[in-house]
């Protein structure tokens, strides 16, 4: 097999050809590194090289070769978003206030997926502090969705969709404050899921909001999502919010569901809320015939009515920034970051003043002053306080819909890629890019987006999103691992088969 071949196929077909000895580590290891040598240049998906992946997939081979147990994902390359602290790359969170930082420790995630044999290529792109739904807010310059690069990857993890979609990385890290593995993976064809909150640890995850902020998988398909949750999630006492729960296998419910390739029995309720004013056709009609294709595999539709979503977006965009201003606060030039003296006799405030003009940029000071007025005494109770009410609603929304439904879906985002430049000047058009998957993090509840076609206005991929309970998180893959079947028979394949696989694209290299 050529070493070009390699990139193309997913993370468990490659963790079987390297178990299998047919390929080693490093061969696919490497193959992934000129991948990435030969795209980036058009799809800017990543802001670090590892310089010793292939001696860290050189020390898998090595124990495969002394008969050594292995993990199933053993030797498969890996893309690692830079919200992630790891000890051996730069960790910036595509800030210029923390350019060039090397933490001392790796994120748990990180580290349990290194403990399992899986190779770091690099960290990759998002919009600065996960500020952003386009990846356009990085300090380091936009990613591009590799079915257009005039068009944006989705954010705040454009980067990791960007790769694993333009076969750079099989499977990738993602984080979800308001739909940032979802959207990312609607717009690009990828596959990404949210897990429960408190089910992968945040220990060594840079923070932006305590309460909202998730890790979980990107990849392409269902399967090596659900094989990599597996690798990374559980009890961390390292976290306060980690939860104590035997999780059971993801992979075993993901093979379940595609294996079974029924609905029968189960009750999917649609959300009336997540399919209304504001959703382009084009992916208003691929839902429809979504919903359409899972009555004929025996689901039974319940439309569900969660009133308070309507106020998601606006409570969440009070949420989010308030615990930004008080997790950003620690950026002040004097413990670690970045440090501006605008001359040699500044005082520590404008130290902190300089350092946090010239090292933040538009979205994050946005974000952080509304965040700060949110907070401030005399409005506390009427904005945030309010916010956190409203929260508590949608929470209650979702426990009357879980009553009527096994599952809830909706469109993963209301419209294709847009344009990069088209909204970055328009904050609310770029807030409402998250309408449908805001409500997910605001309720804590595992959330996950698969494609589900291309839309005929523009050719360009739309996803599903499948919402479960709490806890539930194996029921979100099997569910999704089905769908994922149904959808391929019917389409002759997934959406990335049809993925552009060289960049010489309509939209052109910048």
């Amino acid at each position: 097999m050529s070493a070009s071949e390699l990139v193309f196929k997913s993370a468990s077909e490659l963790a079987t050809l390297i178990r299998d000895k047919q390929v080693s580590s490093a061969e696919v290891t490497r193959a992934h590194l000129d991948r990435m040598a030969e795209v980036e240049g058009a799809i800017h998906a990543f802001l670090h090289v590892n310089e010793g992946a292939v001696d860290a997939a050189k020390a898998v081979d090595a124990k495969i070769a002394s008969g050594e147990k292995i993990s199933e994902l053993a030797g498969v390359p890996v893309a690692i978003k830079d919200i992630l602290c790891t000890v051996d790359m730069p960790s910036t969170a595509a800030s210029r206030i923390l350019e060039g930082w090397i933490p001392p420790y790796d994120a748990t995630v990180v580290a349990r997926s290194r403990e399992a044999g899986l190779v770091p290529l690099g960290k990759t792109n998002l919009d600065e502090f996960a500020m952003g739904s386009s990846t356009e807010f990085s300090a380091y310059g936009p990613s591009r969705n590799p079915w257009d690069t005039d068009r944006i990857p989705g954010g705040s993890g454009g980067g990791s969709a960007a790769a694993v979609a333009a076969f750079e990385a099989p499977i990738a890290f993602g984080s979800d404050t308001g739909g940032s593995i979802r959207q990312p993976a609607a717009v690009t064809g990828s596959v990404g899921f949210k897990p429960t909150y408190g089910g992968a640890s945040r220990f060594g995850a840079i923070a932006l909001a305590s309460s909202l902020d998730q890790v979980g998988p990107v990849s392409r398909n269902v399967l090596d999502a659900a094989l990599f949750h597996d690798v990374f999630t559980g009890y961390d006492a390292k976290d306060s919010t980690s939860l104590n729960y035997n999780w059971p296998s993801m992979a075993e419910a993901a093979r379940l569901g595609a294996k079974e390739g029924s609905l029968k029995g189960l009750r999917i309720g649609v959300v009336k809320e997540l399919n209304g004013e504001g959703f382009q056709p084009g992916v208003k009609a691929l839902f429809n015939e979504l919903v359409e294709l899972a009555t004929a595999a025996g689901a039974e539709i319940v439309e569900v009515s969660a009133p308070h979503f309507d106020y998601a977006t606006a409570a969440y965009y009070l949420i989010l920034p308030a615990e930004a201003s008080s997790n950003l606060a620690k950026y002040d030039a004097v413990r670690f970051g970045l440090r501006v003296a605008p001359n040699e006799a500044a005082t520590i405030e404008e130290v902190m003043s300089a350092t946090r003009e010239a090292g933040f940029g538009p979205e994050v000071k946005r974000r952080i002053i509304l965040g700060t007025y949110a907070l401030s005494a005399g409005y506390y109770d009427a904005y945030y306080g309010s916010a956190q009410q409203v929260r508590t609603l949608i929470q209650r929304d979702f426990e009357n819909a879980f009553a009527k439904a096994d599952v809830l879906i909706s469109p993963a985002a209301p419209t294709t890629a847009f344009k990069i430049g088209e909204r970055v000047n328009d904050p609310m058009a770029m807030y409402l890019n998250d309408i449908t998957t805001i409500p997910a993090n605001m309720a804590g509840i595992p959330a996950g987006s698969i494609p589900m076609g291309l839309a005929d206005e523009d050719g360009l991929p739309v996803g599903v999103q499948i919402m479960a309970g709490i806890k539930k998180d194996d029921l979100m893959y099997k569910v999704a691992a089905t769908l994922e079947a149904l959808l391929a028979e019917k389409h002759g394949g997934s959406v990335l088969d049809k993925a552009p696989r060289s960049y010489a694209l309509k939209g052109g290299a910048k």
